[in-house]
């Protein structure tokens, strides 16, 4: 008799029985949102926005180089010239023959007017005057040429000519950098590449920013990976940075905007099941430990394997991790707490 009251107090002991049947034990987790604001750190250097070739248009042998390497020009400031006797002599001679075209076309003007000559004779020596006309012009652009002027702002990099060198038309002379824009170039792996879509906005932090973020403007990315698959991004500095100055390092932050999933939840996937055609969680009650079926649209599955939630969850739930099948609507179950590191399988 003794016997038999031990095995009856150890067996309920063990299966806690309600009215309806034994209490399930159920383990609970929050859903997690998907698709929120991320960012990524990349190290930049500053490079200045173009290099510049600097060369005649015409050829001939240089006179003069009016600056340095490292020099600051302006725009428009004279960087070198020609000899320009033998131009000169061009302008002067092609000047002489104009002028003394017009005075003749002055006078076939007297005689066509008075109907001594036709209108062809006439009309011919218009179009000759027309034609000594752009002459003179031409020699007065090649005799122009004979000075080169900086097209923008910026330092010279290097001086490719000295004096008295004879140099061929469109050979540079001088190289310029120009600083009217300067850049950053950073690499991007091609995680980045493929999102480059959802960059928000970029920043950046350097020794000429005061601590502060400085905005920056996405100018390209090279579709094309180098030899350690990394994609080239160009961004542009504001114009304003006066003290900014090429090799400069600066931490560049991207900023991505939400995706697509934004809003979204994600769940274990045996937290799921389906019932008459539709998708249902459990969710969890604390005022009465019982729980009930939430319906739930998905959208398939994510990187990590759980269930993309896309309504029907608020994100502040509490459901049921697994062994959703046996459990029925209002049902009281015994939530169990996750096992610290320390207490694994919670034997203390």
């Amino acid at each position: 008799m003794i016997l038999a009251l031990s095995l009856l107090t150890v067996s309920c002991t063990k299966e806690k029985k309600t009215e309806n049947g034994p209490v399930h034990s159920v383990m609970l987790v929050s859903p997690e949102g998907l698709g929120e604001v991320s960012e990524k750190e990349f190290s930049g250097v500053v490079e200045e926005g173009r290099e510049i070739n600097v060369a005649f248009k015409t050829g001939g042998q240089i006179s003069a180089i009016a600056v340095k390497e490292g020099q600051y020009v302006k725009q428009g400031q004279l960087i070198a010239t020609l000899d320009d006797k033998d131009y000169r002599l061009g302008v002067e001679s092609a000047k002489a023959q104009y002028e003394q075209n017009q005075k003749e076309l002055a006078r076939l003007k007297q005689l066509y007017e008075r109907k001594s000559i036709t209108g062809n004779d006439y009309d011919k020596a218009v179009a000759g005057a027309k034609q000594l006309r752009v002459n003179l012009q031409s020699y007065q652009n090649q005799l122009s040429y004979t000075k080169l002027y900086a097209p923008t702002s910026g330092y010279v990099k290097s001086v490719n000519y000295q004096r008295s060198e004879m140099v061929d038309a469109g050979m540079p002379v001088v190289n310029l950098l120009d600083v009217k824009r300067m850049e950053v170039t950073t690499n991007v792996p091609a995680s980045v590449y493929l999102e480059r879509g959802r960059i928000k906005n970029i920043t950046c932090k350097g020794a000429f920013t005061n601590g502060e973020d400085l905005p920056l403007q996405l100018i390209s990315i090279v579709p094309k990976a180098d030899n350690n698959q990394l994609y080239k991004m160009r961004l542009a500095l504001p114009s304003d940075k006066a003290k900014i100055a090429s090799g400069m390092n600066v931490d560049i932050t991207l900023h991505f905007a939400e995706g697509e999933s934004a809003g979204n939840m994600t769940v274990p996937l045996h937290s799921v099941f389906k019932k008459d055609g539709k998708t249902y969680v459990w969710i969890y009650n604390a005022s009465d430990s019982t729980v009930s079926k939430k319906e739930i649209e998905t959208g398939g599955v994510d990187g990590e394997g759980k269930a993309v939630v896309k309504s029907g969850l608020s994100g502040g739930e509490k459901i049921v991790k697994a062994g959703v099948n046996v459990l029925s609507d209002k049902e009281k179950v015994r939530v169990i707490e996750k096992a610290s590191e320390t207490n694994a399988g919670g034997i203390i």
